[in-house]
């Protein structure tokens, strides 16, 4: 087996060298001085992030694609959990933003780690999955070399679809089969190896960017306002009654009587409301 000592994200730091003889105040301390590194890790980064951005969208506005997450371990679980947020927060359909991950869906709660070294696995995920040119896939691992991650990425440019990778190693595996790789560079981990930490809270910033960047260009969000948003449960009742009072400064019962008539869609009843009033 080829050893892994010489990916970024095996190595020691040797600023948290003493973590666990420290009380339990000053490790924490020395956790969060790493945390703060990842921000500005990521904004070095922001140019291949808006590429990802563009590309996705113009895919999905011109050709009707889809975007695909795919991943193994705390990276899978990443990009199953941004795309699950996709369809409450703007109100997409499920298939548009898809999170894959090795293992299934049972990885989600119990670790199929070996799921991760079989690389056709990824390919067939795709497969199964109709992928066309018309798709991005957006394959993330924290070392950049997880077999899975390689093979979706390998069967999705064969397949003419976008490729984008997200990884804190900028001479990933990955790079090779990526139109566009996305690498913030956060040095090694409090704890040697445990990318579910610094490298892991990289990936979400880099996709909560990407699920919300390729919103905005699709016409999903008015101004900072998630207008397409689902209202299924309480809170997002209330959100979606509250953004309709604020876009066209109605009282709460005429907010929630357009809502209703709408089915919940806040833009609907935003519109209900201007027409009926322009018609008065």
């Amino acid at each position: 087996m080829t050893s892994l000592a010489h990916l970024p994200t095996e190595a020691v730091n040797a600023q948290t060298a003493d973590l666990s003889r420290l009380p339990t105040r000053e490790a924490l301390e020395l956790i969060n001085d790493e945390d703060q590194k990842v921000a500005l890790a990521v904004r070095l980064v922001l140019d291949e992030v808006a590429a990802v951005v563009d590309a996705v969208a113009q895919r999905i506005l011109e050709q009707d694609g889809r975007l695909f997450y795919i991943g193994a371990g705390t990276s899978g679980r990443l990009g199953v959990v941004d795309a699950s947020e996709c369809p409450p927060t703007f109100g997409t359909p499920p298939e548009l933003v898809q999170g894959i991950i090795a293992g299934g869906p049972q990885a989600m709660f119990v670790s199929q780690e070996g799921a991760e070294d079989v690389l056709e696995d990824g390919a067939t995920a795709l497969r199964e999955r109709d992928l066309s040119a018309a798709d991005a896939v957006i394959g993330i691992a924290a070392s950049g070399r997880t077999p899975y991650v390689i093979g979706a990425l390998q069967y999705a440019r064969e397949a003419g679809a976008f490729t984008g990778g997200i990884t804190v190693n900028p001479d990933a595996a990955i790079k090779p089969y990526c139109d566009v790789l996305i690498a913030p560079v956060v040095g090694p981990e409090a704890v040697a190896g445990s990318t579910r930490m610094k490298a892991g809270t990289a990936q979400k910033l880099v996709l909560n960017m990407i699920s919300t960047g390729v919103m905005l260009r699709i016409g999903r969000v008015e101004g900072n306002l998630m207008t397409n948003l689902k209202p299924t449960c309480g809170k997002l009742v209330d959100r979606a009654q509250r953004l309709v009072m604020r876009l066209v400064s109605v009282d709460e019962e005429t907010a929630q009587r357009a809502l209703d008539a709408s089915g919940g869609n806040v833009s609907r009843a935003v519109q209900n409301i201007k027409e009926t009033a322009g018609g008065s």
